[in-house]
């Protein structure tokens, strides 16, 4: 189901329900995060395997598309990296 993203927030809200959803985090520590959580290689959940899902994930709730060029270990460092990455996707 695609959201209806209108704002900052709803792409907020979304990418830490892939996040939850996908790589099975508690929701209390997702929702902890902020712009400097370290993400990838810092989350034992969130490897190589996972990222494909958590990118398929996000293409479909946020109702975009993301191509290889688009997809950076920068981009997936940190989860005020990767919001960035989602609402400029999202959000165009």
């Amino acid at each position: 189901m695609v959201a209806a993203l209108n704002d900052d927030s709803e792409v907020d809200a979304t990418l830490r329900a892939v996040l939850v959803d996908v790589l099975g985090l508690p929701e209390a520590q997702v929702a902890g995060f902020d712009e400097a959580t370290p993400l990838f290689g810092a989350l034992p959940e969130f490897d190589s395997m996972a990222v494909a899902g958590l990118l398929t994930e996000l293409e479909e709730r946020l109702g975009i598309l993301i191509e290889d060029h688009d997809v950076s270990a920068d981009m997936l460092e940190t989860y005020g990296s990767l919001l960035t990455f989602a609402r400029a996707k999202a959000l165009q």
